[in-house]
Parts: structure tokens; C-alpha cells; sequence
């Protein structure tokens, strides 16, 4: 098998309506396991674009991290022109994505009861705050907005300090993250019905979701959690400890672990306290245990107790920052970093692609694209238009 040829989704045309994260994380994703993701830009561009969003030489790191792979085609939907040529690439293509504010696919005529009778197999997905329908629909669904209402920064950060967000933004990688899922899905029932599907992700739904076991612990018994830290409210010890140095984590989510880590400590009555002697009661009497272990961890080095942990096989690891995370032996055996050549900033390295598929030839990187770059090429080679028809087109302001 050739290494294009190794490519899963090798042959899957995906047209990309979104902008900023939430509508561009999900295909880019799919780039990298062979699809081709072509972004139909508005004359303005994707917002994502500006330059003083993660500035880096005049560009936004932003763009250039969600838009890797894709090519740049600027349509300007709002002219019969333009849309008429998005409808001809429709024809062509497998799937559809936006994260358009409800109502607004409507007013391009390009929702998916349009989309559908001109193509019946289309996957059309829309990543949305809060659904197209219903009293939320229109509420700004900005990340902190929906980490917030979606009960995420009640349970972040440190107990007693005011709320936190989440590092990442979450709530509109959520949207990624589950838009890929349900094309996925989507395409596959395709295969076996020869028909299309209307995929919709709401990131509210999808930060509902992630709230995972905790929020099955408030809707079936009520619990309200506070915010743990780098604590656990169901193990302890389970969190990072400070050393001379830094910062250790340490985890005991079986006995085993905790007799080690006592043993280790070179407290071993510890075990046997009744106060400490199960995890129930670890967890009941944590006021107590915790102050005890953190006196312990700062009279070593963070290197040191690894060492000992490491070797008595309990649970550990550093609290790195970036520097030393994409330091970690598995980032390079795993190609954990992939990088590509940009004609206006250069080399740019980032993260790579998670999904490994055997046979599969590494991560696809290629250059994000400048707006409209490949405007002219698709045209001709997808819909082979004329050099005449395609500056007719420009004329009218259909394309950039």
C-alpha cells in the first residue's frame, strides 16, 4: 500500500463553514487521518485569523495550530454567484461543517434541508453553544461562557480561592472532539443506508457530558463536589505534593500502592493507623494525612522522589510545564511534535496527531493556508472552470 493510500479517510472531501475552534478542530483532526478539509472563507476570513490572538510574527498561532492541512477557498455566500459554486463543490464532497449561530445557515441558504437535496449522501454537522432550538439558542457561546453555565469552573482550582477556568479551552475543543465523533459515525451509517445525516453538537451538551461520573454522583445522589485542586474527593492520597524543588504527584489508587508509598516514606506505621488503614478512612481523615505526607515530600527533590516512587512502583509523576512535557521520552517515540514551513512566518512546530491506526504513514502536516490560496486551484481542478469564468466570478464578488 502506497503511503498516501494508507490514509483512512483518504477520499473523504470535507467543505469547512467553521471558524475560530469549535468548528475547526473536528476536521482538522480528520486531516490528519486523510481527509481533505477545504475551508470556505468568507472575503474577511476565518476569524481565528487574527493576529493578536496567540500573536506569532504577524500571524495567530491559533489559526496556524486548528488549520493545518486544510486549503483556503473564498466564497462569498451571500451572492447568488457564490453560492451556486459552493453548491457545485457540495455535489462533490462528503461532508459539510459550521459553527454558525442558529438562524444563519437559513439565511445563506445553505442548511441541510438545502445541502441535502442537492447532494442526498451529505453529512452537514453543526457545532452550536446551545442547540438551534429552544431559550438558550441564542446566548454568545464563547469557551469561558459555556465552561461556566456548564457547572466546569464550580469544580476548578484550589478549595476556598474563586473559580478557575480550565487551561485549555475545553469547552470549544468539545466541540471538535464530538463533531469528528458524529461525522465519523455518520459517514459510516452511509455506507450501509447510501444516505446522508444531520449531525448536531451542542458544546453545552458536550461539557454536560464531560462532567462524567460527577455529574452522575449529583443527578442520582445529590452531591455537590467542590473544587479539589490536584485533589481527589474519593482517594487519598491522590494529588501533587510540593518538594525542595517542584511539584510530585502521587497517587495510590489501590492498597498496594499506599503500603509502598508508607514503606518508602520510612513511616510504615502509617499503614496500620486505623485513621489510615483504608482508603474510607484516608479519605475521612485527609485533614489530618495530608498535612503529615506534605511535610514529608518537601525535604526531597522532585528527581529524588521520582526515583523512589518509580522503583517502589507507586504511581508518580512531575508537575511539568510545557518545557519539560514535550520533553517526555514518549513525545518522540510516539511523534508527538509535527512541524511545516509557512511562507509568511516559517517553521512551526506543534502538537501532533493522538490517533495512531497501524499501516497508517505518520501525521499529515501541511502549511495552514493564507486566505484564498487555493481558490483558483480547486476551482479548476474540482469544478474545472475557466481561467475566464473563474475572474468572471471575481468580478461579481463571488470569489477572493
Amino acid at each position: 500500500m502506497s503511503a498516501e493510500g494508507s490514509y483512512p479517510l483518504r477520499g473523504v472531501r470535507i467543505l469547512e463553514l467553521g471558524q475560530i475552534i469549535a468548528g475547526t478542530y473536528g476536521s482538522q483532526v480528520l486531516s490528519d487521518l486523510g481527509a481533505e478539509v477545504i475551508k470556505i472563507e468568507a472575503p474577511e476570513g476565518d476569524l481565528g485569523r487574527n493576529p493578536s490572538v496567540a500573536p506569532y510574527r504577524g500571524a495567530s498561532g491559533l489559526f496556524l495550530t486548528f488549520n493545518r492541512n486544510k486549503k483556503s477557498l473564498v466564497i462569498n455566500l451571500k451572492t447568488d454567484a457564490g453560492r451556486e459554486v459552493f453548491y457545485e463543490l457540495v455535489k462533490i464532497s462528503d461532508v459539510v461543517v459550521d459553527n454558525f449561530r442558529p438562524g444563519v445557515l437559513e439565511r445563506l441558504q445553505a442548511d441541510y434541508a438545502t445541502l441535502n437535496r442537492i447532494n442526498p449522501r451529505i453529512v452537514h454537522c453543526s457545532v452550536t453553544g446551545f442547540g438551534t432550538a429552544g431559550a438558550y439558542k441564542n446566548y454568545p457561546a464563547l469557551d469561558i461562557i459555556i465552561q461556566a453555565i456548564s457547572g466546569h469552573m464550580a469544580i476548578t482550582g484550589e478549595p476556598g480561592r474563586p473559580p478557575a477556568r480550565i487551561g485549555v479551552p475545553l469547552a470549544d475543543l468539545s466541540g471538535g472532539i464530538f463533531s469528528c465523533k458524529g461525522i465519523l459515525a455518520a459517514l459510516f451509517a452511509r455506507e450501509r443506508t447510501g444516505r446522508g445525516a444531520r449531525v448536531e453538537i451542542s458544546m453545552f451538551d458536550a461539557m454536560l457530558n464531560l462532567l462524567s461520573y460527577m455529574g452522575t454522583m449529583w443527578l442520582t445522589n445529590g452531591e455537590l463536589p467542590q473544587p479539589p485542586g490536584s485533589g481527589h474527593d474519593y482517594t487519598v492520597p491522590w494529588q501533587a505534593f510540593s518538594a525542595k524543588d517542584g511539584y510530585v504527584v502521587v497517587a495510590t489508587r489501590e492498597e498496594t500502592f499506599w503500603r509502598a508509598l508508607c514503606e518508602l516514606l520510612e513511616d510504615p506505621e502509617l499503614a496500620d493507623d486505623p485513621r489510615f488503614d483504608t482508603n474510607a478512612n484516608r479519605v475521612k481523615h485527609k485533614d489530618v494525612l495530608v498535612p503529615h505526607l506534605e511535610g514529608i515530600f518537601r525535604t526531597r527533590t522532585v528527581a529524588d522522589w521520582l526515583e523512589r516512587l518509580r522503583a517502589a512502583g507507586v504511581p508518580a509523576a512531575p508537575v511539568n510545564h510545557f518545557d519539560r512535557a514535550f520533553a517526555e521520552p514518549p513525545v518522540a517515540e510516539r511523534e508527538m511534535i509535527v512541524e511545516y514551513d509557512h511562507p509568511d512566518v516559517g517553521t512551526v512546530r506543534l502538537p501532533g496527531n493522538p490517533i495512531k491506526v497501524a499501516g497508517m504513514s505518520g501525521t499529515i502536516s501541511n502549511p495552514a493556508p493564507r486566505l484564498g490560496e487555493h481558490t483558483d486551484a480547486l476551482l479548476r481542478e474540482l469544478l474545472s472552470l475557466t481561467p475566464e469564468r473563474i475572474a468572471e466570478l471575481r468580478q461579481q464578488g463571488a470569489i477572493k
